[in-house]
């Protein structure tokens, strides 16, 4: 019988023993296996590019956010339960309020430091919102939405509509004056929605407006539902980000292969001192610049509106749609249809599924490769105009939101600037998207003469027939590389006439594609890059 036991070693002296912290980390380090991420994590590569840092601003204000709202979730009361109002805000004292109104007073007025956490919460979620949409709109015209992170801008996407829907439902949680004015409008939106809208207005309201469940119901969405599928939604694309490794504006030495910038160690320092810039800010903004003052406005009362009534800059947008449209109704079959409601909410949704669906619509008349090599905007100049036109609406809209107030501040007919928008909201984005177009040809052209010609070095000479040139410099093979390095597509051409297997299965579907192709390749929508021979042409030949 075999005997497998071993002598025990002798004891190690204690010079020899490792420390209790070895040891653990020892321990920690073969069940998690750590250490392997951590080499794995050093050869990570970031670019450096100050673009890149405004999706960061979102990561941090959105920190700064869970923060600030676990602090104020201490003190928040989210019931609409009456109460009368017994804080030391002098001018509200003995009014019948909410509870979440009151505790809301209790937060700005009472608690050490809970006015500065409030407002830095608000700010912070303005912030975010913002960082959010701007990086996406560096995301679009910058092309790094194709293949393979197309799924990373539907995670951007769904990200800055689950902000807007956030901000929208904590916006609400006071329950005051102005928070109730435009629920009014929500609400007035929801039942505008054919068959299900009554059912889906007393689901969220608990009853007939303004029910008696809506500040616990918002409340569990705002704090709850909402930043749950925020967070799920940025670790995914913080995931999907180091699975595919950063994109990268071209340059010298930098391919669809591999990654040029600073190593982590880097970034991480970098990024731990603008983290703390970021708070620094909001929290600067939440000391200086009051926003939100709830006991101004008052407690909500569904027979009184809040007069100059404005949401927040990113639901302006739906608002300005509902004001531009007239008062249009169907009446069919005993029932009405609130054109003036449900037209306004599908603008709303289809400015933004063509903003979601833009990526595939392009892969689909472009190719099915991989890029990481980012587009200049001014080399794409039909997608950089679309974006442009897109966001002219936004801006028309956000413009008709605030109708009254530019009204009464320039003393002028609030129809008059109703119909001004009206227009402008058919023509702006017409000629957002030619002057856009223009624009980005110029200035294709303009880099097709540096190429060629090399740059204005200011230096004048007179030729010995009296002529005075400006002296030009030739460009830097960086320089040149960054000018002629992007790709330029031809458009999908038809099957030919004869070809009836090719053409007939999907003639509609592929006419579509050919058409959407030539709308962004087609003649007239890219200046040619000089050609290799045309450079030593003209650069062998006399240049003043």
């Amino acid at each position: 019988m075999g005997n497998d036991s071993r002598a025990v070693e002798p004891e190690q002296s204690h010079t020899e023993q490792r420390h209790t912290g070895e040891r653990l980390a020892g321990w920690a380090d073969g069940r998690l296996g750590y250490q392997r991420l951590a080499r794995s994590a050093r050869r990570l590569v970031f670019p450096d590019h100050w673009s890149f840092m405004l999706g960061e601003i979102a990561l941090y204000s959105f920190v700064v956010l869970l923060v600030t709202g676990a602090y104020l979730s201490f003190y928040f009361h989210p019931s609409s339960d009456p109460v009368v109002y017994q804080g030391s805000h002098t001018p509200l004292r003995g009014l019948w309020v909410s509870e979440a109104f009151d505790s809301t007073l209790h937060i700005s007025f009472d608690v050490r430091g809970g006015l500065l956490v409030r407002q830095a919460h608000h700010w912070a979620a303005l912030v975010f919102v913002a960082a959010v949409f701007v990086h996406m709109l560096r995301v679009f015209f910058t092309g790094a939405f194709r293949k393979p992170r197309e799924l990373n801008w539907i995670f951007g996407f769904l990200l800055l509509i689950l902000a807007m829907f956030g901000g929208l439902t904590g916006y609400d949680l006071p329950d005051d004056l102005l928070s109730g004015t435009g629920l009014q409008v929500v609400n007035g939106t929801i039942l505008s929605i054919p068959v299900v809208g009554t059912y889906l207005s007393f689901f969220l309201f608990g009853g007939e407006f303004p029910g008696d469940d809506l500040i616990a119901r918002f409340n569990t969405i705002h704090v709850l539902v909402i930043p749950g599928l925020m967070v799920a939604l940025i670790a995914g694309h913080l995931a999907l980000a180091l699975r595919h490794r950063h994109t990268q504006y071209p340059g010298p030495g930098r391919t669809d292969r591999n990654v040029v910038g600073i190593p982590l160690r880097v970034y991480a320092v970098k990024a731990g001192a603008y983290f703390f810039l970021v708070s620094g800010v909001i929290f600067i903004m939440a000391a200086v610049a009051q926003i939100n003052p709830v006991w101004k406005y008052g407690p909500f009362r569904p027979d009184q509106v809040s007069a100059d009534s404005q949401p927040d800059w990113y639901m302006g947008v739906a608002d300005g749609f509902l004001r531009i449209m007239p008062g249009w109704e169907i009446d069919f079959w005993g029932h009405t249809l609130a054109l003036d409601n449900i037209l306004p909410l599908l603008t709303g949704v289809l400015l933004f599924l063509a903003l979601g669906a833009y990526p595939f619509i392009e892969a689909w008349v472009t190719d099915d490769r991989e890029h990481h090599l980012l587009d200049r905007p001014r080399n794409r100049p039909v997608r950089t105009a679309l974006g442009v036109a897109w966001l002219s609406v936004y801006a028309v809209a956000l413009f008709a939101a605030a109708n009254d107030v530019i009204a009464t501040r320039l003393d002028v007919s609030v129809n008059a600037v109703t119909w001004a928008a009206r227009i402008g909201l058919f023509v702006v984005p017409v000629l957002a998207f030619l002057v856009t177009k223009r624009v980005a040809l110029g200035l294709q052209l303009r880099d097709r003469d540096k190429v060629l010609h090399g740059r204005e070095s200011g230096i004048i000479k007179r030729l010995p027939h009296g002529e005075y040139v400006e002296i030009h410099e030739p460009l830097s093979q960086a320089r040149l590389h960054t000018l002629t390095a992007h790709e330029q597509y031809r458009p999908l051409e038809a099957a030919p006439a004869g070809d009836l297997d090719a053409a007939l299965p999907s003639r509609p579907g592929r006419r579509l594609r050919v058409g959407l192709s030539r709308v962004l390749y087609g003649p007239g929508t890219q200046i040619p890059k000089p050609t290799a021979a045309e450079h030593k042409e003209i650069s062998g030949g006399y240049r003043p």
